[in-house]
């Protein structure tokens, strides 16, 4: 199974949500470069729906030969979902929990499947694995950046040669 990808995913929930939950309400609901800018909340909402949008990316690359999708309007998502109006700890509670519930899935996932061939949109083929890790990688790199940490993950990765 895809322990070690599940396990990546469960160490970022468990190291991330205690500092999440020590934002204040007031601090999360402030967009810091105005309007046109995602607020915590709003940037946190966007890692939610990441996660339903990769949700079935890894379902399906999971049970088919190979998995295409399209990718998704994230700031269409954001608005349309309202994040900005929710009050914070929910917004965190849905992260947390949701990103559980892929944690279980990943778990359930051959390692033969690992290797699926996976394309979103107009990007380069990847695989499953890569797919999962560059998921991660996604939301770490929002995570330090909506907790304003000094080091902000660095995201895309690098091309792997």
């Amino acid at each position: 199974m895809a322990q070690f990808l599940s396990e990546l995913l469960e160490q970022v929930i468990e190291r991330e949500q205690q500092d999440l939950l020590t934002l204040p309400e007031s601090s999360a609901g402030i967009r810091p470069g105005g309007e046109r800018t995602w607020s915590p909340k709003e940037e946190l909402g966007h890692l939610i729906d990441s996660a339903i949008n990769n949700h079935v990316r890894f379902v399906c690359a999971s049970i088919a030969p190979e998995f295409h999708g399209d990718p998704y309007a994230q700031n269409d998502w954001v608005t349309a979902h309202g994040y900005h109006e929710m009050r914070w700890l929910k917004i965190v509670d849905l992260w947390q929990h949701y990103n559980a519930h892929l944690v279980l899935l990943l778990q359930r996932i051959p390692d033969s499947k690992l290797a699926t061939p996976c394309v979103v949109g107009s990007a380069e083929p990847m695989t499953l694995r890569s797919l999962v890790e560059d998921y991660v990688l996604h939301m770490q790199h929002h995570l330090d950046h909506l907790l304003g940490r000094e080091v902000v993950t660095q995201y895309p990765p690098r091309p792997r040669v």
